[in-house]
């Protein structure tokens, strides 16, 4: 199986989606680290990245889905997959493959991003990535997931919708 574990900068997608790669013995992929250095740059210096920005990034982690898939191997993925459309780009990689939305208050994520000072993502662009963020849809495989809760529970309700 391969997930995507989703949300705005600060949710905690890294974390849960390291330790859910750990339990259930899959590669883990963070996405941030498929991010052109013209990409980071703009980020960096407080620019959001469009559409087009974006587009070659989704190209990158679309492939790496689609080698997992086609060797039938597991994977998660860190990314933001802010919009549904995004969504849809890494699913056509992986029609099987499902999102963990991790969802919360803007505060929380404002927060972690404060602590966390060597991140290119400064706390000025969260607004525009709540801004961009379209919610899983009950058509889309997958859950929400609450950003207040531990990663280590978060990883147990997604391993729990996995069976």
């Amino acid at each position: 199986m391969r997930w995507v574990v989703m949300g705005v900068s600060g949710s905690g997608k890294s974390s849960v989606g390291a330790a859910l790669a750990e339990a259930l013995g899959v590669r883990f992929l963070e996405g941030d680290d498929y991010h052109s250095p013209a990409n980071v740059a703009r980020m960096r210096a407080g620019v959001a990245l469009t559409d087009e920005d974006r587009a070659e990034w989704l190209d990158r982690l679309s492939a790496e889905i689609a080698l997992a898939a086609a060797a039938g191997e597991g994977l998660v993925l860190s990314c933001s997959a802010l919009r549904r459309r995004y969504r849809d780009q890494l699913r056509a990689a992986d029609p099987g493959l499902r999102f963990a939305h991790i969802h919360g208050p803007r505060e929380l994520f404002a927060q972690r991003m404060q602590a966390r000072p060597n991140h290119f993502m400064p706390v000025a662009l969260l607004d525009s990535q709540l801004a961009a963020l379209e919610p899983l849809q009950p058509d889309e495989a997958g859950l929400t997931l609450d950003a207040r809760h531990a990663p280590t529970e978060l990883v147990a309700q997604i391993k729990k919708a996995a069976v």
